[in-house]
């Protein structure tokens, strides 16, 4: 059983979309990051960097005591390790899929975050912020059509936990300032994954979890304003 530590954010969609595809039993745990859930000293003691999401398996393979992780690409390795699912077993695939992985972590993921905040809720409109990350969100999507431009379905052939990472956070282009038409291979990849049954059942349990998220002057406090004491 996998406690999930939850809430409607691409980083958290990556993981329902694995738990729904893989069919691994698991428990939804929301944590609203807009009141600072993830500030509390039990969610702390799972994700140490007060970030969602992060799991708990409760049965791990080595039948030993529950393991806690956290950081999104993290789990989903971890998952595709542990059910043998949605990550190719030789060798050279493997590494094909931990690259685009770690290409969605190290790049499209933080780019994209960074053009979120600067288009959508920095107190000012910074000119310069802006351009910077809209043109680097361009180029990432530019880096995966290009790859996906040869006919393959998805990231490394099969449908995998790359897709996975990095689907969530194309979903919202419109607001990063993004259009698809000039994307041809990547609009046809991100229809692909969102018609899979798993992906509609990930987006609507969201609905659930969260009807309608509001970010207001308290929550961008709490979400934006944090250092090192936040932690200490």
């Amino acid at each position: 059983m996998i406690d999930f530590y939850y809430w409607i954010t691409p980083n958290g969609h990556k993981v329902t979309l694995f738990l729904e595809e893989s069919g691994i039993p698991y428990n939804i745990k929301p944590i609203n990051i807009s009141k600072g859930e993830q500030f509390g000293p039990d969610f702390l003691r799972i994700a140490p960097n007060n970030r969602i999401p992060a799991i708990v398996d409760t049965l791990p393979a080595d039948g030993g005591e529950p393991i806690s992780i956290f950081e999104s690409g993290a789990i989903l390795l971890y998952l595709a390790d542990k059910t043998k699912k949605f990550i190719p077993q030789d060798l050279r695939g493997r590494n094909e899929c931990l690259k685009w992985l770690f290409w969605q972590m190290g790049g499209l993921g933080p780019m994209a975050g960074q053009n979120h905040h600067f288009v959508q809720y920095a107190p000012e409109q910074i000119p310069y912020a802006i351009d910077r990350y809209v043109k680097e969100t361009s180029r990432l999507y530019g880096v995966l059509n290009k790859h996906l431009s040869d006919g393959r379905d998805y990231i490394c052939g099969d449908y995998s936990i790359a897709d996975m990472a990095a689907y969530p956070w194309v979903v919202p282009h419109e607001r990063q300032r993004q259009d698809l038409t000039q994307f041809p291979a990547l609009a046809q990849w991100l229809a692909r994954i969102q018609n899979r049954p798993a992906t509609k059942r990930s987006y609507e349990l969201a609905k659930t979890i969260n009807v309608a998220p509001t970010v207001d002057e308290k929550a961008k406090s709490i979400l934006f304003g944090q250092d090192a004491k936040t932690v200490s």
